[in-house]
């Protein structure tokens, strides 16, 4: 399958037979990492990762994925770059364009990463924006894989607030891919109509279904998958933190809950995750809410059903697999 050139911007550009072929490439790169075979088949090359949002997952990733594949480096911070500010986006797309084979975004809008693609003449990739996370989404489905050995049929349930990047683009993977996805929030969090429209066509033709219930008990029985994130994303303001945690902390992922999914059911998190209080955002808000946890209990997060660093790792084998497969020759 050839994807030599093509941007990666978000899953719907992309067919479930070409993701399948994403996750295939990223397991035999995976396998070949394990047992220290080189596949440094770019040797030459550079990349340039711009962050306006910082990221540990992420950056890492797509620093280590580039120097497996023999090519070099640049990291282009708020601070250290032009974008946006003294230099259009156009306009700093066709400069990077000129100096390097390829260009990762991680930031707000989507529409910024759209228009990096449309003038960079190399291809572009999405590290994050606001709506779409597609990485993250290649890195989930190779973990559900793994543990699995399927994806069809699989029944994936997303707690919290899911009208973003994550709600959206796992509710875009699971209907492409042949999963069952339900959103299990409040109304008010479910995620965008037109879009979920979008993925019921998918759903259709994969022979899945999307399922928004705000009921925790019936969305989350038999599950085989329990996602969640952080109830406050990067950029947003503090004041939503009291708002967040009143509306979504019935959605918190629990024993319980665990115990009301299928007795395989794993627990997967994109991360950074507030389970305890050894963080500074978390100790703040524990202090403020007189609460020891958000998103998810420590008790969960801990257990042997979670496969959230098996996950965070094949960020790194699944970014790997993209550049590979869409870096010209």
């Amino acid at each position: 399958m050839d994807l030599k050139g093509r941007n990666f911007l978000t899953l719907k550009d992309f067919s479930p037979e070409e993701i399948e072929y994403l996750l295939d490439l990223a397991e035999e790169l995976k396998e070949k990492k394990k047992k220290g075979i080189p596949v440094d088949i770019y040797r030459g090359k550079n990349v340039a990762l711009i962050f306006e949002k910082t990221s540990t997952r992420t950056r890492c990733s797509f620093e280590v994925a580039a120097h497996d594949l023999g090519m070099g480096t640049t990291y282009l911070e708020p601070a250290s770059s032009q974008i946006g500010k003294k230099e259009s986006i156009a306009d700093t797309a066709r400069v990077l364009g000129r100096i390097y084979e390829g260009i990762e975004y991680r930031g707000y809008g989507q529409e910024i990463v759209e228009e990096l693609a449309r003038y960079a003449g190399v291809p572009v990739w999405n590290g994050l924006t606001n709506e779409y996370h597609p990485t993250q989404m290649l890195a989930d489905l190779l973990t559900i894989r793994e543990h699995y050995g399927r994806l069809k049929g699989i029944r994936l349930v997303y707690m919290g607030d899911a009208r973003y990047n994550m709600g959206n683009s796992l509710m875009i993977a699971c209907s492409k891919m042949g999963l069952d996805f339900v959103a299990c929030a409040p109304e008010k969090y479910f995620p965008n109509g037109e879009l979920v429209d979008q993925c019921r066509k998918y759903a259709e033709a994969s022979g899945s279904s999307i399922t928004l219930t705000e009921d925790v008990s019936e969305g989350t029985r038999g599950a085989d998958v329990v996602y969640t994130d952080v109830w406050v994303s990067m950029g947003e303001p503090d004041e939503v933190w009291e708002e967040r945690i009143r509306d979504l902390s019935p959605y918190r992922v629990t024993k319980e809950i665990m115990e009301n999914a299928g007795p395989e059911a794993i627990f997967l998190h994109c991360l950074p995750s507030f389970h305890d209080l050894k963080t500074k955002i978390g100790l703040e808000m524990g202090q403020r809410f007189g609460i020891t946890e958000m998103e998810v209990t420590d008790e969960v997060f801990e257990s042997a059903r979670s496969k959230v660093f098996d996950e965070a790792e094949n960020r790194m084998h699944t970014i790997k697999a993209v550049m590979a497969a869409t870096l010209g020759e």
